[in-house]
């Protein structure tokens, strides 16, 4: 059974896997719908040159703590029935996925303003780095790398 949130090295945990484990819920019978956000590596930045893969990496034990404050958060968002939160590490691919966030709500409506509100709060909190491999050179994206 999948936790609700983690930090993982890819490949270690389907999106499936989590929406199974969300019907198991003791609380499954409020769910109206699961919506879900997959994060996938693109080929192009923001100006237009070519990326070849990302690395992520984190400061796990705070990246755990901190995506479990934001899920707890939101669990408390009346009609969210569950959440979860999972980001990926190491080096990723073009195409491959890098998070992954399940909401189950009562209703859409409550569903996607939490889903929003997750992967929003998450690349703001959490400590994940982003280093971009292109066809001009490597760097590390948004906050300095500690």
């Amino acid at each position: 059974m999948p936790e609700d949130v983690g930090v993982h090295p890819k490949g270690t945990l389907t999106l499936q896997e989590l929406i199974e484990d969300v019907k198991k819920n003791p609380n499954a019978h409020k769910i109206g719908c699961i919506l879900t956000f997959t994060g996938v590596v693109r080929g192009i930045t923001k100006e237009g040159v070519k990326v070849h893969k990302l690395e992520y990496e984190a400061y796990v034990e705070v990246a755990k703590i901190k995506l479990k404050e934001i899920a707890e958060s939101l669990k408390k968002i009346p009609g969210i029935v569950d959440v979860r939160i999972h980001h990926f590490t190491g080096l990723l691919s073009v195409g491959e996925e890098s998070v992954y966030i399940v909401v189950a709500a009562e209703h859409r409506e409550e569903g996607f303003k939490a889903l929003r509100e997750a992967i929003e709060r998450l690349k703001a909190e959490a400590p994940i780095w982003k280093k971009e491999y292109t066809e001009i050179g490597s760097y590390w994206i948004g906050a300095e790398k500690t």
